[in-house]
């Protein structure tokens, strides 16, 4: 028997096991992801009706825009996705045939927004008559989270060609540690056509994370169309690389009845870089740029700025309804400032160097942010250059450091974490053990302080990400992050690579969906290195 035939026999051995392991009753592990607050399960199996169905009688919450029908169907769908089933329950007895799912959410509202209650409650009986799954949930978006975990419990039995719910009795309670848990995706430095977006959003549900962080601008491109001020999308790259009015309408909230981001469950956070990574806005409104060799930051001395910063977040409010909106703030090199003629009179006029200057208008953008109903995010530069003037309503977006949220905690602001050793998805050279062990309360132990921590975010900046790669760059380290903002701290691993099984699992799963997740080995958004299962990668 030759060497490469004993190789080849071995590695289906692992594949073998590894499958047994993960889909066996008695297993010691579960394979969810992210880990619940608290779930405990048996050792039978039932089969999915072929007929499988919603029930929602009991329910507070009516669906007029069908959130959780749609819901239902996609975790079906998707469920049912990688094989073809030509499963036939009416040839199993009926007392191991689960026959649909019953819902019931306590809320009639369907308002999405920061802290919105998020938990929900999932049992899957062994005995019933019929059998029903349950799910309680205090709002829609929690039943969305319930539905998410009852499809991963959810498997295709290659043997009755059907989808059987292994592990059966299940009983799981589930919240999230943190209510701010995101991604960052850059459409300036290159520009994502809309079904990528929302490709990207789908698979942010599978990992329940929950803010889309939408950097739509800065100093590359201006690709949005704003009806206040119409020319600023002359700064797009092309007349194609755009989005229109509409478009990001459709994404983030209700346009008859489509609201792709909402019916999801997944808050949209919209920024805008100011000062700084404005170089894009002057190709439409070139008095935006202090002067022809100097293209940003934003002409600080001409009135004309701060009318259309108040113009753009005046369009932004009629879409993003989140809380929050992201302000920038990073980055701000002020020298040219005080180098133009007439900014450097503005300046000597009204008593600033560049540096008060910058901290002129970041205060002033803040107002106006206040003015349209917003709390701001700012960059951690804020903070560091001028913490005690920032607006008590300032959550600032710590990057570049460690140590930066405890001592904005301590200050008695808000802080979001994405610290860019760990959570910046564009470094490749950051794997995912160092995002999954990246604790955002790391020497926080004021729980007051604690509570200041929104949660965290993990950012694929666009310089080297495009439509081709954006999907295995953010995925699966992304999910070690997720599970990081969503499980309690105690069931966290303290050794990553005791979850690299499930997390690869998990990766597994992501494919299986039609997401083009990378494999755990190698640095980020690494091919296989040689022929292999997905699960050995």
């Amino acid at each position: 028997m030759g060497k490469r035939r004993l190789e080849g026999m071995f590695h289906w051995y692992l594949v073998f096991i590894f499958v047994i392991s993960a889909n066996a009753v008695d297993v010691k592990h579960l394979n969810i992801w992210p880990m619940p607050k608290s779930a405990s399960y048996g050792y039978r199996n039932l089969h999915l009706s072929n007929e499988f169905e919603l029930r929602t009688d009991g329910t507070k919450f009516a669906d007029a825009s069908s959130i959780l029908k749609d819901a239902f169907k996609r975790s079906i769908d998707v469920v049912r996705s990688s094989h073809v089933i030509e499963f036939n329950a009416s040839k199993i007895d009926s007392s191991l045939v689960l026959k649909g799912i019953h819902i019931v959410v306590s809320s009639p509202s369907d308002e999405l927004q920061h802290g919105t209650d998020e938990s929900y409650k999932l049992h899957v009986p062994a005995q019933g008559s019929p059998l029903y799954a349950h799910i309680e949930a205090k709002t829609v978006y929690g039943a969305l989270h319930g539905l998410e975990t009852f499809s991963q419990v959810c498997h295709y039995n290659i043997s009755s060609r059907g989808i059987q719910v292994h592990q059966v009795p299940w009983t799981i309670a589930d919240q999230p540690r943190f209510s701010y848990r995101g991604i960052l995706i850059d459409t300036s430095r290159h520009y994502l056509p809309i079904p990528v977006i929302k490709k990207v959003i789908d698979s942010m549900t599978y990992a329940k994370l929950n803010v889309l962080h939408w950097h739509i601008v800065d100093t590359q491109s201006f690709p949005l169309e704003l009806p206040s001020y119409p020319k600023l999308w002359n700064g797009a790259y092309s007349i194609t690389e755009r989005y229109m009015f509409a478009d990001a309408e459709e994404i983030v909230r209700q346009v008859n009845r489509q609201f792709y981001a909402k019916r999801r469950g997944i808050n949209v956070l919209a920024e805008i870089d100011v000062p700084g990574h404005t170089e894009s806005w002057g190709v439409g409104y070139p008095a935006l740029w202090p002067s022809k060799d100097c293209k940003q930051p934003l002409d600080v001395s001409n009135e004309f700025t701060f009318k259309l910063i108040d113009g753009i977040l005046s369009d932004f409010s009629k879409i993003f309804k989140y809380k929050f909106v992201h302000l920038g703030g990073d980055e701000v090199n002020t020298s040219c400032w005080e180098t133009t003629p007439h900014v450097k009179k503005w300046l000597h006029k009204n008593h600033m160097n560049g540096s008060k200057a910058y901290e002129y208008f970041v205060l002033r953008a803040q107002k106006i942010a206040l003015s349209h109903g917003y709390d701001m995010i700012n960059w951690e530069e804020t903070f560091n250059n001028f913490g005690k003037k920032l607006n008590p309503k300032t959550v600032v977006h710590n990057w570049l450091g460690s140590g930066v949220a405890q001592n904005v905690v301590k200050a008695g602001l808000r802080c979001v974490v994405s610290n860019q050793d760990s959570w910046y998805l564009d470094h490749l050279d950051a794997l995912w053990q160092g995002f999954y062990s990246n604790e955002p309360l790391t020497n926080i132990t004021d729980p007051k302080q604690q509570a200041l921590v929104l949660g965290g975010e993990v950012c694929a900046w666009a310089e080297h990400i495009d439509a081709s790669d954006i999907e295995q760059t953010i995925w699966p380290r992304a999910a070690a992050a997720a599970e990081r903002l969503w499980t309690p701290y105690d069931k966290l691993a303290k050794d990553p690579e005791k979850v690299k099984s499930r997390l690869s699992y998990f990766r597994c799963l992501l494919n299986q969906r039609g997401v083009a997740a990378a494999p755990l080995d190698g640095l980020g958004r690494e091919a296989p290195v040689e022929p292999a299962s997905c699960y050995l990668q």
